[in-house]
């Protein structure tokens, strides 16, 4: 069972740095800001400096730290590793190493409260902001999880120096900016300081909204969830309840309208040989996991019918065909692992095989559809019964 952390009654040790800093830029955010934006106002070039410097801070999280450091989801050239070495540093999120150390226990434990680091099972307040600010036994770090990382010279570097990089980054930057366009104190509060604060509360939604609000279609047993309204400011990350169930893909929007820009931007790369090894997951284990979702949700809106007998025994049907399409889904794998070599008839079974796996999928996409036919059925069906 999970610990309960009463707020009234368990004394904890508060992290003062992160602490100041969440409430110092946070303040000054909310009055240094729009009074000096009153007083002299602001240049097109600052509001620039803002969207540029706030944009690859927000994009070095999502496909450095996170995608491909924290998940494995693709590999990069050392160029473009130092590059979001350097911009993570910038959005003062805590080291790379921290970062996915924190990250990947977050996904093992996902909603245990004694071991997810930010566990929304624990609240808005706690899994949006609360959880870095005072010293919780779930947010303990024994870098158990991270040996990969550990062994990543430019992981090692950021780790080990970075407090001086993450502020050269800011204050440095941003200070050379002011001294061009003359007008240091404004680049810094703009550029600088509402630029953070943004930075941090966005990609904090994702710990917070994206595991309260939203739509799970992929897995129903945590938390995480599809969110759109968190999506639309982080770069793809609010597709996270697919994130969950597939987390070294390093896709989270998976169909091509989805609104995911780190995707694009790692599969671009990929085509200048930037990016290579870009992990996806199988479409049949998609279309499963979305399949054994909708099972379980009709499985439990039919029960309470007046006709559950005759609804349930289509499921049954339904699921009897889930079954035998598995089956037969591991089967073409299991003979596809075991095509070798570059003769005419290996070639020939091996695409074959792969026909038949294409099949197979597209069996479970008409299955799913014909379970959502079926739910608006006993929708309609149980509007006309009431």
């Amino acid at each position: 069972m999970s610990t309960v952390y009463p707020a009234n009654t368990t004394k904890l040790k508060r992290f003062w740095p992160s602490t100041l800093l969440f409430a110092t830029t946070g303040i000054l955010a909310l009055t240094a800001v729009p009074i000096y934006g009153v007083m002299y106002g602001y240049h097109w070039y600052q509001w620039l400096a803002f969207a540029i410097f706030g944009g690859l801070c927000a994009f070095s999280i999502s496909a450095g730290t996170h995608r491909m450091w924290s998940h494995r989801s693709y590999d990069a050239h050392w160029s473009l590793r130092l590059f979001f070495a350097l911009f993570s540093a910038a959005a003062i999120q805590d080291s790379i190493l921290n970062w996915s150390a924190g990250h990947r226990n977050h996904h093992r434990y996902t909603d245990d409260n004694d071991r997810d680091p930010y566990s929304a099972m624990r609240g808005f307040w706690f899994s949006h902001i609360d959880w870095m600010m005072q010293k919780y036994p779930s947010n303990d770090l024994d870098y158990k999880n991270v040996p990969d990382l550990k062994q990543d010279k430019i992981v090692m570097w950021q780790h080990n120096y970075y407090t001086a990089i993450a502020i050269s980054m800011n204050l440095g930057i941003l200070l050379v900016l002011g001294l061009l366009t003359g007008d240091v104190i404004g680049m810094l509060l703009l550029a600088g300081v509402l630029r953070l604060v943004v930075n941090h509360h966005t990609t904090f939604m994702v710990n917070s909204l994206a595991h309260m609000w939203g739509q799970r279609p992929y897995k129903d047993d945590i938390s995480a969830r599809d969110n759109s309204f968190v999506n639309l400011f982080l770069c793809g990350e609010g597709y996270h309840n697919y994130h969950h169930a597939f987390q070294t893909d390093y896709r989270n929007g998976i169909h091509w309208y989805h609104y995911d820009p780190t995707k694009w931007v790692i599969k671009l790369l990929s085509w200048l040989r930037i990016t290579y090894n870009l992990k996806i997951a199988s479409p049949i284990q998609i279309q499963k996991a979305k399949l054994s979702v909708q099972f379980r949700q009709a499985e439990r809106k039919l029960a309470i019918s007046e006709h559950k007998e005759e609804w349930l025994q289509l499921l049954k049907n339904e699921s009897t065909q889930f079954s035998k399409s598995m089956d037969h889904w591991k089967k073409l794998q299991l003979q596809s692992a075991q095509c070798h070599g570059e003769q005419l008839a290996e070639k020939w079974k091996l695409v074959t095989i792969q026909s038949k796996i294409k099949e197979v999928e597209y069996s479970l996409k008409m299955q799913s559809k014909r379970l959502r036919t079926l739910m608006k059925q006993f929708r309609i069906e149980s509007a006309a019964t009431t």
